[in-house]
């Protein structure tokens, strides 16, 4: 039972490779095998299993922690409506502008600002890649930097809290735990606060270093433009562009972390801070609201298949005894839980490569997460290093989609090639973090316990 449950594992998995629709293939493929196991070995299967099925899908529907994905996903997609971005890009550049590489790290911090305030790698990519590109471009930037800069921090989104990774993560953890030790969102997200701060500072160092060897890569803004930003109006493009998001940011992570609120209750708030913020943007109408309203059931549709899809995968996965077989395959094999988790954390990366973050949340992790269980790690810092490593899923060639989404938006003159190049500075720098998360977690996550 265990060989076939790993043969559906891996059927799956190349389905997905080749490019059939994720939350079908997962469901599908799933059923189809079951209902053939049952035909020709009914003694390891009964389809009176799929009895259970629309309990669990009604768990997953109801489940109150998952009412956060819909309303971060309302609060990123109002916030880039409301002309956010461009506003906070052109004054972070202009107050870092005497600073070589000054844009290109102003881009970078208006890349994590948009991540605590979406969590929407597509949506932050696009935008940065098409307000700041063709300016880092003209102001002589090269453009394997320009590249590098606006797709990793485009996906800072996935590691800086409220992250819909992270909410999808801890809730993937949980359901796949029977009951062993559970993932608090709360905790995840300040968990994860840290490493993802840390890779902002490593991203900054990296331009600087570079900017120093190699002053054409990065030059500055000259004073005359600089002179002429900061002058009349000044301190009110600051409050606006700069103050007001950042109130909001602490607003919603603040109740999020003194346990004010609940991950969903504070997602209810970004998205009524959002909208408020596209009101003083001047932005505000009722066709952009329904233009946000349609993107949010979109994207929140396309989460919430997957899942259900993942769910039927994943009663089938268990009924033919597939996480009973992978745990007794790992024990027989002596592996030590270090070892495990590198191994686990190796098949990730490469995944990345070929496959998108959800599909490796809900394809992977329900079946390594019980193994992690009988291994009696915690789950916490293992939850910080999936959602580490799934960041460099967006980043990884040739299917890393921050990539695709940068090469939609960017000039002709831009080539593939450049922006692969370009990205492999960064993905060593995530890398690096990881590391350092794997081997001192006590340095960087705050609620660790050894």
């Amino acid at each position: 039972m265990g060989v076939l449950a790993l043969i559906l594992f891996f059927t799956v998995f190349v389905l997905i490779l080749k490019g059939y629709p994720v939350a079908f293939t997962l469901g599908g493929i799933a059923v189809v095998f079951a209902f053939g196991v049952s035909i020709f070995a009914p003694d390891y299967f009964d389809m009176g299993i799929f009895y259970l099925l629309p309990s669990r899908i009604m768990g997953v529907v109801k489940n109150y922690v998952l009412m956060a994905v819909p309303l971060f996903i309302f609060m990123g997609i109002m916030l880039e409506k409301s002309g956010l971005a461009q506003s906070l890009l052109e004054t972070m550049a202009m107050l870092f502008g005497r600073v070589r590489g000054g844009l290109a790290i102003s881009v970078v911090l208006v890349g994590a600002l948009l991540a605590a305030s979406t969590g929407i790698v597509g949506a932050t990519v696009v935008t940065m890649g098409l307000i700041s590109l063709p300016t880092m471009l003209k102001r002589g930037y090269k453009t394997t930097l320009a590249t590098g800069v606006i797709a990793s921090s485009g996906t800072l989104g996935q590691i800086i809290p409220p992250s819909i990774v992270l909410i999808l993560l801890a809730d993937t953890i949980n359901s796949s735990s029977r009951g062993s030790a559970s993932v608090d969102v709360g905790t995840l997200f300040s968990s994860a606060l840290l490493p993802g701060l840390v890779l902002v500072v490593l991203y900054c160092c990296y331009i600087l270093i570079k900017a120093w060897s190699d002053p054409n890569a990065a030059p500055a803004i000259s004073d005359n433009e600089i002179k002429t930003f900061r002058g009349k109006g000044f301190i009110p493009k600051i409050l606006k562009a700069l103050v007001l998001p950042l109130v909001l940011i602490v607003v919603v992570l603040g109740a999020i972390f003194t346990g004010i609120a609940s991950p969903t209750e504070a997602a209810a708030i970004g998205a009524l801070g959002a909208t408020l913020l596209t009101v003083l943007q001047q932005q505000f109408s009722f066709q952009i609201l329904k233009e946000v309203g349609q993107e949010t059931a979109k994207l929140t549709s396309m989460v919430f298949f997957i899942l259900l899809g993942a769910t039927t995968f994943t009663l089938v996965f268990r009924t033919l005894g597939g996480d009973t077989y992978l745990q007794e395959l790992i024990l027989s094999a002596n592996l030590s839980p270090l070892l495990f988790l590198l191994l686990v954390m190796s098949v990730i990366f490469v995944a990345g490569f070929f496959i998108d973050f959800i599909e490796i949340i809900f394809i992977i992790v329900p079946v390594v997460t019980p193994i992690f269980n009988v291994l009696e790690m915690d789950m916490l810092w293992v939850g910080v290093l999936m959602a580490l490593n799934l960041q460099t899923s967006f980043l990884t060639p040739p299917f890393g989609f921050a990539l695709f989404y940068l090469k939609g938006v960017a000039p002709p003159e831009v080539t593939t090639g450049q922006i692969y190049r370009g990205i492999i500075p960064f993905i060593a720098l995530q890398l690096v973090v990881v590391a350092l998360v794997l081997f001192f977690p006590e340095l960087l996550l705050s609620s660790y316990q050894k």
